[in-house]
Order: structure tokens, then C-alpha cells, then sequence
């Protein structure tokens, strides 16, 4: 937030996604946090290189620092921190936290899930569940947009559909504020990690386009599959 109330410079990685001094900053503080908590290896996007794979119990932290980097250039508030714990694949424990919001969601295997609003309350959440008949209500990608998610939008009888950045949309869908959010286009493991454990400790899902629930399990490949995620549907 220190970066973010001032002017700062834009850098341009490899892969052609911006870079911010806030990004690196992020991934120092938490690398050196989880480091001191546990032996378990960090994942993270700004690191990549040091990761060598989970540990014998399958086990890795999977982190974004800053999560919808475009968001915060733009400085439309909509850009979280995402951290999450994978076990043999499965998104076992997640936290994102959206730091001009002041607004954190978090989840756990077994557990469930809670939203923590500006005023330090915390709230369990669920999904909701879609009755047929019910316009969709979807959330959608503010800097992503691709011509096959709106192919696909047009399957559904009727939606209406709200933009919204980073890891949040599926937050929404996690505290029953949407019914889906379909992502056909490109993200990397950190992107859904931790908001995936959220939505899954809600009741929710994230599905990959053959109904396969999104695995985190091939760290030597960093791009998902195109997926969507769920609330509760009739049918």
C-alpha cells in the first residue's frame, strides 16, 4: 500500500505481464514469513527458480504477491494477495486478502470458509444455489476478456454479468454474490490457488471444460486449463 499511494515505475517480464517494485516487496515479506512458520517449499511467482518441487507429503505454499498487478496500476482497488497450501494437489488452505479494500476471504479443508469485511468481522460464507429458471449472475474478468468466454456465455438462457479483477470473482462466487465465473483463457497455478481453497471450503467448485476439478498436483506446468467455477446449480 506504501507503493501503491505513490507514483511508481512499471517494468514488463518475460511473458509480457507488468511488474511492480509492490510485487517484489509483497514476495519478500512473505517468503521470509512462511519460511519461519514451516520447512514447507514456497511456490511463489516472483521466485521461480527456487521452487524444486513439493515436499514428500505433497505438500507446497502456493502464493501470488500481488495478484491483478493491472488492477493495481490502474489503482481501481481490485488486486489481492493469494496465498494458499496444496496438499497432493488439492487446495487444502487459502487466503486472499485485498489490501485497498481492507477485505480478506479465507478457507479450509474441512473447516469452511469466512469473509473478513474493513471492520475486522468475520462472517462464514457459502455459495448460493442457482434455481432454473433464475437469470445467471456471472462474474467476469475486467482486463481478460476473450471472445470464447462470451461464446460460452451464450449457451445460457439469460446472465448478466459483472466485471470484476484478480482472484475476487471467485471470491464472489464463494460468498454466493455470483453462480459462475468461466475463465477460458490463460492463468498460471498461483492465479486460483488460494481463492480455489476458499470457494471449495464454501461448498463451490472449479472445473476444467472436461468437468475435472482443477488440480494444482504439475508444478512443472505453470499454465491451468481453462475452467469455470460454481456455486450450486439445480441441476
Amino acid at each position: 500500500m506504501n507503493v501503491y499511494s505513490k507514483d511508481f515505475s512499471v517494468a514488463t517480464k518475460q511473458d509480457d505481464s507488468p511488474l511492480t517494485e509492490a510485487d517484489l516487496a509483497s514476495n519478500s515479506v512473505i517468503l521470509s514469513g512462511l519460511s519461519a512458520r514451516s520447512d514447507i517449499p514456497i511456490l511463489t511467482e516472483e521466485a521461480l527458480e527456487s521452487f524444486s518441487g513439493a515436499d514428500e507429503a505433497g505438500q507446497y505454499w502456493l502464493v501470488d504477491p500481488l495478484d491483478g498487478t493491472k488492477e493495481f496500476i490502474k489503482k481501481n482497488d481490485e488486486f489481492t494477495v493469494n496465498i494458499a497450501l496444496i496438499q497432493n494437489g488439492i487446495p487444502v488452505l487459502g487466503v486472499v486478502y485485498a489490501p485497498a479494500l481492507d477485505v480478506a476471504y479465507m478457507g479450509a479443508q474441512g473447516i469452511g470458509a469466512y469473509k473478513v469485511d474493513k471492520y475486522g468481522v468475520r462472517s462464514p460464507i457459502h455459495v448460493t444455489k442457482h434455481q432454473r429458471g433464475d437469470v445467471w449472475r456471472v462474474v467476469g474478468s475486467r482486463s481478460h476478456a476473450s471472445q470464447e468466454t462470451l461464446d460460452w456465455l451464450e449457451a445460457l438462457d439469460s446472465y448478466e454479468l459483472v466485471a470484476m479483477g484478480s482472484s475476487l470473482k471467485i471470491c464472489l462466487v464463494a460468498e454466493g454474490e455470483a453462480d459462475l465465473y468461466p475463465r477460458l483463457g490463460p492463468t498460471c497455478l498461483w492465479d486460483t490457488g488460494a481463492a480455489h481453497a476458499v470457494v471449495r471450503a464454501a461448498g463451490g467448485s472449479i472445473k476444467t471444460l472436461d468437468g475435472v476439478e482443477l488440480s494444482y498436483v504439475d508444478t512443472a506446468e505453470k499454465l491451468n486449463p481453462w475452467f469455470v467455477v460454481y456455486g450450486k446449480c439445480e441441476d
